[in-house]
């Protein structure tokens, strides 16, 4: 892994507003999205198909060391709450929140954090552009596979960057082919048509894939202490630190 530092020098771009969860799920409805009508699809490929990229994950948030007690985390887009969940197993003395736009993958999160008897993770549907936090209450955030499909990547990474307490880190992971990275979406679509499920979603029917120049550009628009790109087979990553 190349450890590439890059300095920023572009301007800060100022979040929207932050909206409330209750004002959040009454402007935005849950039945035009695939990942309500067919989150089993969803759920399959994260279990089964997606590297697992836990470990990636722990090494690169806290090299070598446990993260500190008290640690607090939010996964932006956790889906069915496989890292959330994961993390929070492997460190009981931190705290995980993961979020959602989707209430039937939130489901599935919520199935299996009680499955595993975590106490120390919780789930809640929210706009990873819109988050319903105050600024830096956050020491890590972490988003896998969430630009795929995600519009205004500027506007979600100013967001992170407002959540995230002075010191703290987020960690992005992001597919580099699109035919893969496409795959859960053409087997929602699909499905979704077989079902004859309302159409009119709002997912593409291909996911947005990041060439390596473009996934770097998207970091520099926060004013980061340190940025960190590379890249490891079908995947590529950012860890960035906040000032």
């Amino acid at each position: 892994m190349p450890p590439d530092a890059i300095a920023s020098t572009s301007a800060k771009i100022e979040p929207a507003p932050s909206l409330s969860v209750s004002a959040f799920q009454s402007r935005e409805p849950a039945h035009d999205s695939l990942f309500e009508h067919v989150a089993w699809v969803y759920a399959f490929c994260r279990e089964h198909l997606f590297r697992d990229d836990t470990g990636r994950i722990i090494s690169a948030l806290w090299p070598g060391k446990r993260p500190e007690q008290g640690t607090r985390l939010i996964e932006l887009g956790c889906g069915p709450g496989f890292y959330s969940c994961e993390l929070a197993r492997r460190f009981p003395d931190i705290s995980v929140t993961g979020v959602d736009r989707s209430e039937s993958q939130l489901q599935w999160a919520r199935e299996r954090a009680d499955a595993l008897r975590l106490s120390n993770c919780c789930f809640k549907r929210i706009n990873a552009l819109r988050l319903s936090y105050s600024d830096s209450e956050f020491d890590v955030v972490l988003a896998s596979r969430l630009f795929t499909i995600l519009p205004e990547q500027n506007r979600v990474i100013a967001e992170m960057y407002r959540v995230l307490k002075p010191g703290g880190r987020c960690f992005i992971a992001e597919p580099r082919y699109a035919f893969r990275a496409s795959i859960p979406l053409f087997a929602m679509w699909l499905l979704a048509g077989l079902n004859r499920s309302r159409n009119g979603y709002r997912e593409p029917h291909k996911a947005t894939v990041f060439s390596a120049d473009a996934f770097q550009d998207l970091f520099p628009t926060q004013p980061w202490k340190n940025i960190r790109i590379w890249q490891e087979g079908r995947y590529q990553y950012a860890l960035c630190e906040k000032e």
